[in-house]
């Protein structure tokens, strides 16, 4: 992965007076205002949108729907945090329907996932089944298609 790219995921940001010149304001109040949401726990940290077909990354992303036994004191919540802490999860929601847990996970390729669901997850007291499902492309994230341009039209091509 290339060094600006992976500072980019790892949260770098426009600086204040970037960000200053876009909002037009001054840059203490742009520091000030970024001050208050970190303290308040808004702004936890900043993401690109990248495309990770275009990057061309060695990397596998799975859906895990997980069914848990809520635990007596607290509820889904201690054992979801417990789930969201292993380094593989990169997000973790309680959901409502046939599974409480949707869990989005990475790994180098489909082994080191499977392994991560069979060995790690699964083995986790209160979980009592997991579906796994391996995502092969990705068309649009967080809000932004990622078709090229020649890939843009939504009819097929059909020839005369």
């Amino acid at each position: 992965m290339s060094s600006v790219l992976q500072l980019l995921l790892d949260g770098e940001r426009l600086d204040t007076a970037q960000m200053a010149q876009i909002l037009n304001l001054s840059e203490a109040e742009v520091a000030a205002e970024i001050k208050r949401l970190e303290t308040e726990n808004v702004l936890l940290g900043w993401r690109p949108v990248f495309n990770p077909e275009r990057a061309l990354e060695d990397i596998v992303r799975a859906v895990i729907e997980v069914r848990i036994s809520p635990e007596g004191d607290g509820g889904f919540d201690r054992l979801a945090t417990r789930i969201s802490r292993f380094d593989s999860v990169e997000s973790c929601y309680l959901m409502s329907g046939s599974y409480d847990l949707l869990i989005f996970a990475i790994g180098k390729d489909l082994r080191e996932v499977a392994s991560f669901v069979s060995e790690r997850l699964a083995s986790v007291d209160g979980v009592l089944s997991t579906a796994t499902h391996f995502m092969l492309r990705a068309y649009k994230e967080q809000g932004h298609l990622l078709l090229s341009p020649t890939e843009s039209g939504d009819k097929p091509s059909v020839s005369p």
